[in-house]
C-alpha cells in the first residue's frame, strides 16, 4: 500500500498536523454533532447498522461518540494525518473503546477496504481537502464500500454570515482562495458552492433515495453555540493565513490586522453571525 504518511499527499489547506488545529476539531466535532441532533439523526438507532466508517475522521471524535453509545458496532476511522491518528487511537485506549479502530489512508486514492465492508460511511467537511475532480471517485469508492443498503452521509458546509466588516473580509478571502485552489464549485468564488452538489453526487453515483436535512447554527453573541465559535474561528483565521497568503489573496500585514479587526468584531455584543450546513444522504442500491 502506498505510504499515506507522506507530506506531499496531504493536501488539507491548513496543517493537519498542528497541535491547535487538532484541539480546534476536537471542539468543532462536538459542537456540530450536537447542533445536527446527534451522532446520526437521520436514524438515531443505528438500526441495521454493524460496521461503520467516517473518512477525515481527524481527531476521531465522531467515530470515538458511536464507539461509546453503541459497544456492538465496529466504528473504524481513516485519516492521513499521523498525529490525528495517533490521537485518537490513545483516546480510544484510554475510554477503552474496543470497538473504535483508527488508521492511517489517504481517502484521495482508493481505500484498503474490501467490498461491501461497511453498513454506513459518514463523511464531514472534506471540502478542505478533496478536490473537485476527486468527489466522483470518491463517491464511487464510498459505493463499493458500501453493502446493498447501506448508507453513505455527507456534510458539507457553507462560509458563515455575519454582520462584521472584518469577519466578511476574512470570508471572502476564503472563498476565494479556495476557489482558485481548486476547492470550490462556485462559478465566482463568492461561497463555496459545496451544498447544492452533494444530491448531485449521490445521483451520479446511483444511490437512492436521496435525502436533505440543512441546519443553521447561531453563533452571535449571547447565543449558546457564540464562544464554541469564537474559539473555532480565533484558531480558524489565524491557521488559515499561510493558506490565504500563499494563494495570494492578501499580505501578510492586511490579513493580521483584519484578523485582530474580527476578534475585536465578534466580543462586541451586537455581533450577529449564523453558520450553515447541509446532510445528504443515500442508499446502496439493493
Amino acid at each position: 500500500m502506498p505510504d499515506d504518511s507522506s507530506p506531499k499527499r496531504n493536501t488539507y489547506v491548513l496543517d493537519a498536523e498542528n497541535a491547535a488545529e487538532m484541539a480546534r476539531l476536537i471542539q468543532q466535532d462536538l459542537l456540530i454533532t450536537a447542533h445536527m441532533g446527534g451522532l446520526l439523526p437521520e436514524r438515531p438507532d443505528f438500526a441495521d447498522i454493524s460496521r461503520v466508517l467516517d473518512i477525515g475522521c481527524g481527531p476521531g471524535g465522531w467515530i470515538h461518540e458511536v464507539a461509546a453509545a453503541h459497544p456492538a458496532i465496529a466504528a473504524i476511522g481513516i485519516d492521513i494525518s499521523a498525529v490525528m491518528i495517533q490521537y485518537a487511537q490513545a483516546q480510544a485506549r484510554m475510554r477503552g473503546l474496543d470497538n473504535a479502530q483508527f488508521q492511517m489512508m489517504d481517502a484521495t486514492q482508493p481505500l484498503a477496504f474490501p467490498d461491501i465492508s461497511f453498513d454506513l460511511v459518514n463523511a464531514r467537511l472534506i471540502f478542505a481537502f478533496l478536490s473537485l475532480v476527486g468527489w466522483p471517485a470518491l463517491i464511487q469508492e464510498c459505493r463499493r464500500l458500501l453493502r446493498p443498503g447501506g448508507l453513505l452521509r455527507l456534510t458539507e458546509c457553507e462560509w458563515c454570515i455575519t454582520n462584521g466588516e472584518a469577519f466578511e473580509r476574512l470570508n471572502a478571502m476564503g472563498t476565494r482562495a479556495l476557489k482558485l485552489a481548486g476547492r470550490s464549485f462556485s462559478p465566482d468564488g463568492r461561497q463555496l458552492g459545496m451544498t447544492p452538489m452533494l444530491g448531485r453526487f449521490l445521483l451520479d453515483a446511483g444511490f437512492e433515495p436521496i435525502r436533505i436535512t440543512g441546519h443553521a447554527i447561531d453563533f452571535s453573541t449571547r447565543m449558546p453555540a457564540h464562544e464554541a465559535y469564537f474559539q473555532d474561528y480565533r484558531v480558524l483565521f489565524k491557521l488559515l493565513q499561510p493558506f490565504l497568503i500563499g494563494t495570494k489573496v492578501t499580505t501578510q500585514d492586511e490579513v493580521e490586522n483584519l484578523y485582530q479587526q474580527m476578534i475585536e468584531e465578534m466580543k462586541q455584543d451586537d455581533f450577529r453571525g449564523v453558520a450553515f450546513l447541509l446532510t445528504a444522504t443515500g442508499e446502496n442500491p439493493s
